[in-house]
């Protein structure tokens, strides 16, 4: 894909502010229908739990990289602590506001083979509440943030968005709106506003053309005194329309649709993300656009990383694997997981890659569908084998790594041992090479104990690293002697 830069997300710091509620799914088979009535009966075997509405909007932005606050309202109960384990553990900042006596908005979703069968809400409207609180927490991260998103569900939160909104340009920090209801003068004032094309012509009519879209959005810029319009068209792609200046439009990628939820979530997150590293508002609304035609393509409200976006606008790269870090790799498994994909795990050092790495993790691959290969850090490496390891730095190490076509992610840890992420993770399969028993390989226990595989490939014959740097050192010493 030409002329589109991708920046550095984590030069750029986001502050949400929204509705905030739980997405969970429960998956499972349905293989009969139920003698009590003609509907199908799921047995179910999963349940995931994710943040939704606003914090989706931020673990969408945690999976680009960028710096993220989240502030918001919910219960106090179960799911408001589930939301916030969930938030931590995927680097979001979350100042969430806990109202006793009202239950946290969840959205339960029941899957079978990849399709949604019913949803069921669980929520009630916030009552009239304080909001100092909320403005209190808002003013203080302010002086740690380059954009507002506020990402308004019509759940109460943001009863008041003025207040936020005046809050930001007082600060000189643009504020980016995802609208809900029919009062859109109650984000006058935004810089950016991104609704669909139905939200769209619920304030403004019916649109027959595109010179009926453009006209009435630059009406509708000039009525509520915002500076830009992206307004998302689904397979018709996105319309920016900006006061005083020529629109733009771009097409959809043609993607396989899998499903729109929370596609709004990720185009706003994508959009802010950019624009605080300092793209230009066409590059962002194009990075915008690609994130879109990339989750849609996932189940439920999904997130895109920046190396998923990278690696689609260079879509001429020869990487296969992905590169990620903790928080990154847990969305990557959880979504191959949601996919039915079986995950498969191995770690090691990987420092002089030979042909024995090849066929062994080649082997790994065929245990299941997604291969999560762990590495050692530099520092680990060193206190394992010496000061003279590793040979290859890290970065080095994971590029080799994430070029082979059996590898889905590759990460890289500072512990000794790989038992942190397997217990993030949980994979279906802990693999590993060499001359142990299953009892002898590190976290075989902790797979076990959820009732995972351990299974040992051995290793092939006449190949290691240590033979490689051995005859590297004997080559060097004949050398020497020669000259």
């Amino acid at each position: 894909m030409k002329n589109v830069e991708l920046p550095n997300f984590a030069n750029g710091a986001v502050l949400v502010v929204g509705d905030v509620m739980l997405d969970r799914y429960w998956f499972g088979d349905a293989g009969r229908i139920s003698p009590e009535a003609p509907v199908p009966v799921v047995r179910v075997k999963q349940i995931d739990d994710r943040p939704g509405g606003a914090g989706n909007v931020a673990l969408n932005l945690a999976a680009l990289g960028t710096q993220t606050t989240l502030i918001g309202l919910t219960g106090n109960d179960e799911a408001a602590r589930v939301l916030s384990e969930q938030l931590t553990i995927t680097g979001v900042n979350s100042q969430i506001q806990h109202i006793d006596n009202i239950p946290t908005i969840t959205k339960l979703r029941v899957i079978s083979r990849h399709q949604q069968l019913i949803r069921l809400d669980f929520e009630e409207k916030f009552p009239a509440f304080n909001p100092e609180a909320l403005l209190t927490a808002f003013k203080k991260a302010l002086l740690h943030t380059d954009l507002v998103i506020l990402s308004d569900y019509n759940k109460g939160t943001l009863a008041d968005p003025q207040a936020f909104i005046q809050l930001a340009k007082a600060a000189g920090i643009p504020v980016l709106v995802d609208p809900k209801g029919t009062d859109f003068s109650i984000y006058q004032g935004a810089d950016i506003i991104t609704p669909n094309l139905k939200e769209f012509e619920t304030i403004v009519g019916a649109c027959a053309n595109e010179t009926d879209i453009i006209s009435k959005g630059h009406a509708f810029l000039r009525t509520y005194n915002i500076q830009a319009l992206l307004l998302t068209r689904g397979e018709h792609g996105m319309t920016l329309i900006q006061q005083n200046q020529e629109e733009l439009h771009l097409p959809a990628h043609a993607r396989e649709v899998f499903d729109v939820t929370g596609a709004g979530d990720t185009v706003i997150a994508a959009l802010g993300a950019a624009i605080a590293a300092k793209s230009s508002l066409p590059n962002a609304m194009t990075l915008a656009n690609l994130a879109a035609s990339l989750v849609v393509s996932k189940l439920g409200a999904a997130t895109v990383t920046s190396l998923e976006l990278e690696a689609a606008i260079n879509s001429n790269s020869v990487a296969s694997g992905s590169i990620f870090n903790d928080e990154q790799l847990l969305l990557a498994v959880n979504d191959a997981r949601h996919k039915g994909k079986r995950i498969v795990f191995t770690n090691g050092c990987f420092d002089i890659l030979h042909a024995g790495h090849v066929t062994y993790l080649q082997q790994a691959k065929q245990l299941g569908d997604f291969l999560v290969v762990a590495i050692n850090d530099d520092n680990s490496i060193t206190r394992l084998k010496g000061p003279s390891r590793p040979v290859n730095k890290v970065d080095q190490r994971m590029t080799v790594l994430a070029a082979l076509g059996a590898v889905d992610c590759v990460v890289s840890y500072s512990d000794d041992t790989p038992k942190r992420l397997l217990k993030m993770l949980k994979p279906d399969v802990l693999v590993k090479g060499g001359d142990y028993t299953v009892d002898q390989v590190v976290g075989a226990e902790i797979v076990h104990a959820y009732g995972g595989n351990v299974r040992v490939l051995g290793v092939t014959k006449g190949v290691s690293t240590t033979a490689i740097i051995d005859r590297m050192v004997q080559n060097v010493k004949l050398t020497e002697t020669e000259n």
